[in-house]
């Protein structure tokens, strides 16, 4: 059997447990078929880099097959089927990561932050310079002195 890696995304205006419900419906269809899935992870809603379907953001999903060709067909059939499913793409690859993906361990970073998502906004900042003000040592001369070119 194959080793394959499908993300889908669904539509913005359907819920994380109706995402999840199609999530198990694609693995019983791959089960059913003869396949396993060894992995999947919800990456959350995320907004896409241009509209698709007139949508501007969607539920992402990714699964991790074991699977002969003819169930990944069928479920790629299934998908596209689907009106809740605006893309897909399935990618055979040699091996099968069991880590979690770059996504994940990226938004587990953002949560780890003091701050939240935006991070410690001025932590990473150096402080402001002092800048002399005018009239002081080695300021700029006033204006009006500047202009008639007489200075104090």
């Amino acid at each position: 059997m194959a080793l394959y890696e499908n993300v889908f995304i669904a539509r913005q205006d359907v819920a994380q447990t109706q995402v999840e419900t199609l999530t198990q419906q694609f693995a019983d269809i791959v089960t059913g078929l003869g396949g396993t899935v060894s992995k999947k992870e919800y990456w959350g809603l995320r907004s896409l880099t241009y509209r698709i379907k007139k949508n501007r953001k969607g539920h992402y999903t990714l699964l991790n097959i074991d699977a002969p060709s003819a169930a990944v067909k069928e479920m790629e059939r299934t998908m596209s089927i689907n009106e809740d499913i605006i893309r897909f793409l399935t990618v055979r690859v040699d091996a099968l990561e069991e880590a979690p993906s770059a996504i994940m361990v990226r938004s587990a970073e953002k949560s780890d932050r003091p701050g939240g998502d935006r991070g410690d906004r001025w932590g990473d900042r150096p402080p402001r310079r002092e800048r002399p003000r005018f009239g002081d040592e080695g300021g700029a001369p006033p204006v009006a002195a500047a202009i008639t070119g007489d200075e104090e």
